[in-house]
């Protein structure tokens, strides 16, 4: 059986119990990770030159390769062209986005040094599965290198509209680069129809049934949106939401309903946006304030980045804002937290939460959406309010979907879902749970992995003896 090799940005530490482990891709590929693979990355360690061979690692049955970032190399490369560029314009915010051709030369290099460090530990027939945008270059340097193996590239974030995404310079070049690999999968068919869209535009290439032709290559470009382990998170909450510490939460909510947010501090996720909606809502429905508490989680994200201190700086003001308007002696209307939250212990707030609160500007997927689900009690379930936006609509229709640059329609969301019936949460949430469990974590690594086992072994491509 051939060996699954796992190349992502990050690696978690398998020292550690929680924190990374806890994220998005770490609970996405917990069923495709069997004992025997590989998993190859970044460190999260900086050092003063970028490491050409990677450091072992074996936990589980596992085998964790790391390699350490100069510090130049992750300013440019992490901060820069990926976050810097690559993120807001791949999350259609463009006038977030700044190009400076030096930090794309870097993020080109340290592609080709993630491929440097790989290419001794790969065996002939490893199946090799790259993720996300950090990394949309080490496919095309594999190939450069001579590799045969079967590979393929999932894309966690959303991918632009063509024509937002030839506003970049090196938009052609990193097209050729992501053809280099077998399988492509994206998180919704939209994903997909603005990259094949990207192709034919940039390129004239033309699909037929989502696989294109390069250069004789045969690549599939696939809609493999990722899933929770539905079953086991919701075991997790009903077990938390039972403990002592979850009953200080009740306890301080007095009887009031609980609405939770829970997000990366990040520009993309609409807080700013989600604030105003809320302190709407508290001015066009008084006859609702003091019977609700939002509890808002906002995990730090990228603080050496201006943006993102700005960013906080804002949600702390309107937060204020909101408090010092509607508060009582006994009543606080939104607790805001800027700490990272146990995943265990969130899971527990979600099942207490009468609204789970969901609103990203843009989003790939967003796996709250699905945990809050999960973690709802099914005789007494919670209204799940989600952003149009976000990938993870699509595929749960029964939510309340609103557009989350519409305060007033989401204001208008959170008085509905808080006057709800019962009967109508229950349907929404049959239904919703149903999907939830289809689209599980291991249905999405099972279905990849399966496509990418089935290719046939195909020369690399004559073209790029470098990478992008």
């Amino acid at each position: 059986m051939a060996r699954l090799v796992i190349v992502s940005n990050r690696v978690p530490d398998p020292g550690e119990t929680s924190g990374p482990r806890a994220g998005g891709l770490a609970v996405g590929l917990a069923d495709a990770l069997v004992p025997g693979s590989l998993w190859f990355g970044w460190s999260g360690k900086t050092a003063e030159h970028t490491s050409t061979t990677a450091k072992l690692t074996e936990a589980d049955g596992l085998t964790y390769a790391t390699i350490d970032l100069g510090e130049s190399d992750y300013r440019a490369f992490y901060l820069g062209f990926s976050n810097g560029t690559l993120w807001p314009l791949f999350h259609m915010m463009p006038g977030h986005a700044e190009f400076d051709r030096g930090d794309y030369v870097i993020y080109r290099e340290v592609n080709q040094a993630f491929a440097a460090a790989l290419l001794p530990l790969l065996k002939p027939d490893d199946l090799i599965w790259i993720h996300d945008y950090q990394l949309l270059g080490v496919a095309a340097a594999l190939r450069a290198a001579g590799v045969t193996n079967r590979i393929g590239f999932f894309l966690h974030i959303p991918f632009p509209a063509p024509a937002l995404f030839e506003v970049l310079p090196p938009a052609k070049a990193l097209l050729e680069a992501m053809l280099a690999h077998d399988v492509i999968g994206f998180q919704t068919g939209y994903d997909r129809a603005h990259f094949l869209g990207a192709l034919s535009s940039g390129l004239g290439m033309i699909a037929h049934e989502g696989t294109v032709i390069y250069r004789q290559r045969k690549v599939s470009c696939i809609v493999n949106p990722i899933g929770i382990d539905a079953d086991g998170f919701s075991r997790m909450a009903a077990s938390i939401a039972r403990r002592i510490d979850a009953r200080r939460m009740i306890e301080s909510l007095a009887g009031r309903a609980l609405m939770i947010g829970v997000d990366r501090l990040d520009y993309t996720k609409g807080l700013p946006e989600r604030f105003d909606a809320y302190q709407r809502f508290l001015q066009h429905y008084p006859e609702h304030r003091r019977q609700i508490s939002f509890l808002q989680i906002a995990a730090p994200s990228r603080e050496e980045v201006e943006r993102y201190r700005t960013l906080r700086e804002e949600l702390n003001h309107k937060a204020g804002a909101i408090n010092g308007q509607y508060s009582d002696f006994d009543w606080v209307p939104l607790r805001y937290m800027t700490r990272t939250a146990p995943r265990s212990m969130v899971a527990g707030l979600y099942r207490l939460a009468r609204i789970g609160l969901v609103t990203p500007l843009r989003d790939g997927m967003n796996l709250v959406a699905k945990e809050y689900i999960a973690a709802q009690n099914p005789d007494n379930p919670g209204v799940l309010i989600l952003s149009r936006f976000a990938g993870a609509a699509s595929g749960l229709p029964e939510a309340m979907l609103v557009n989350p640059f519409d305060v007033d329609g989401v204001a208008e969301a959170i008085s509905l879902a808080l006057t709800m019936p019962l009967d109508e949460r229950q349907a929404r949430y049959k239904a919703l749970i149903a999907r939830v469990r289809e689209v599980s974590a291991a249905a999405y690594s099972r279905a990849f992995t399966a496509r990418l086992a089935d290719v046939s072994v195909q020369p690399p491509p004559r073209v790029l003896k470098t990478a992008i």
